[in-house]
């Protein structure tokens, strides 16, 4: 090879290599620069061919972290603003999640912090095989990532396992995926084939498993029937991995089914009932509210659609609505939204007091004014319900996210009490209103996102509400305070991207 063509070969490798490292999020490519400084035993230990799409927000880091490491490699997540978030099943399972925030991407990075080697089922990694010393010593360097990663005949032993212990329908998560789980170890193992010597592989079996497990898993890598079809070798690995096992069979599967009932109750509850139990990972230090506040058109409903969207994989979150329009009503404020059109076509035209609809100018009149009361309280006990829920979830480490939030310092509008636009109501009536947003007081969220636009924006939004109500909002809207609570506005004019992006960071500090 000329002078030449080996100074262009080496330019290429230069580019792919800034290419991939430009992949990578800053704050992940910090961790394993400092972790390379000081020399922490740490691997990567699952499919080198989906590092790229892991590192790029497809899935969890696995990383696997030497005991002597472990605490230091700790405390280097954390200085670079990676946060534990406790899970909540899986107690026996000694991995750890970190998270952090992936500014330039607006994502969640997932680390999966291993320093044992534990693998199984996806419900229950029963197994926790000795190896890892074995292979942090054979780990390597990616060839353009700061990352360092399996050595491929390491990769390719342990992939085997893996498919031996894994690839099992007894797990019904496994089996609701079945196809697409057999497809990656298939792809993975088509790879490594391509990379891994026969007989390198059937040495570091014979060291690490038995010389009569190391013909069948070395032969396993390069024959073409699929792994979990290869019934003697899957029943050997088994039976040799069975001393590793932390549960005998019968626990296993007791344990494993215990904790599929608990899967589908979890998420059954994360996107039906939102009830506030913990069913996945509990924020830091204890549960957080936020609440998104604005005027109809600012985009609240839309903002908490994409942060719940960007929330929802990795921690607990419960939504909760305290507005009665379009989004999505309670079980008891149900019936009510369900009758509101007969009411709206009995009634053709509102008194002065209401905010959207055809108005008549009048002031309210007996039964509008019934009507009212009637669905005043019935908002008011909805309300009272809500927030009652929002502050068992964050004692419980879950993470409230709300859209608007109950005050009583504006009178009639701004998801404030409803009574005070009738001249007449029972005072009893008005103090049963009352008590329920005086609550709201009492349990404030963390922090308050104020969405701010001009009126020209929210008329265009919402072109039912009267102008004059919609500039009443915007200017009550910046006096409406919240002294308990950290308040930031944010211009809602901005691109949705730019928007979502500044709420993100705001609600990343909180965690």
């Amino acid at each position: 090879m000329s002078e030449l063509t080996q100074m262009n070969a080496a330019h290429d490798i230069g580019l792919i290599r800034q290419s991939c490292v430009e992949a990578m999020p800053p704050e992940l490519a910090g961790v394993f620069n400092e972790f390379h400084r000081q020399q922490i035993s740490y691997c990567y230990w699952k499919s080198s061919r989906r590092l790229l799409s892991i590192l790029g927000g497809e899935g969890d880091i696995d990383l696997l972290v030497a005991r002597s490491d472990q605490h230091r490699a700790q405390r280097i997540l954390i200085e670079r603003d990676f946060k534990l978030f406790p899970s909540v099943g899986d107690r026996d399972h000694p991995a750890l999640s970190f998270l952090g925030y992936d500014e330039r991407g607006g994502r969640l990075i997932h680390i999966h912090f291993h320093s044992v080697l534990i693998v199984g089922e996806r419900l229950l990694k029963n197994y926790r095989i000795p190896w890892e010393e074995a292979l942090l010593t054979r780990a390597m360097h990616h060839p353009t990532l700061p990352i360092r990663i399996l050595e491929p005949t390491a990769e390719a032993l342990l992939l085997i396992l893996r498919a031996c212990l894994e690839l099992r329908r007894l797990d019904p998560m496994t089996l609701g995926e079945w196809q697409a789980a057999k497809r990656k170890f298939a792809l993975d193992r088509a790879e490594l084939a391509a990379q891994v010597d026969h007989g390198a592989l059937r040495l570091l079996a014979s060291e690490l498993l038995n010389e009569e497990l190391a013909d069948l898993v070395a032969d396993a890598l390069y024959d073409k029937e699929e792994l979990d079809s290869q019934a003697r070798l899957c029943r050997y690995v088994r039976r040799h991995c069975a001393a590793y096992r932390s549960y005998n069979a019968l626990e296993a599967r007791v344990r494993s089914g215990a904790r599929a009932v608990l899967w589908i109750a979890g998420g059954l509850n994360k996107h039906v009932l939102h009830v506030p139990r913990p069913w996945n990972r509990r924020a830091p230090g204890g549960g957080r509210m936020v609440a998104i506040v604005g005027v109809d058109g600012s985009g609240k409903s839309t903002s908490v659609a994409a942060l719940r969207a960007w929330l929802n994989s990795k921690i607990d979150v419960v939504p909760i609505y305290f507005g009665t329009g379009d989004g999505r009503p309670s079980l008891f404020l149900r019936p009510f939204k369900l009758i509101m059109p007969l009411i709206m076509r009995v009634l053709k035209s509102k008194p002065s007091c209401a905010s959207h609809g055809k108005k008549s100018g009048q002031a309210p009149g007996s039964l509008y004014s019934l009507l009212l009361m009637i669905w005043a309280v019935a908002v008011a006990a909805d309300k009272r319900k809500k927030l009652t829920a929002a502050r068992r979830a964050t004692n419980r480490g879950l993470f409230v996210l709300a859209d608007r939030y109950p005050q009583d310092q504006i009178r009639g509008f701004n998801d404030g009490p409803l009574l005070t636009r009738l001249t007449v109501a029972p005072g009893w009536l008005r103090r049963l209103e009352a008590a329920a947003y005086a609550l709201a007081d009492r349990v404030p969220p963390d922090l308050v996102i104020k969405l701010v636009v001009t009126p020209e924006t929210a008329a265009r939004r919402e072109p039912e509400m009267d102008p004059a109500i919609i500039r009443e909002r915007i200017a009550a809207l910046q006096r409406l305070q919240f002294p308990r609570a950290r308040v930031v506005c944010v211009d809602a004019e901005q691109p949705f991207a730019q928007v979502i992006r500044a709420v993100k960071r705001e609600i990343w500090r909180l965690l």
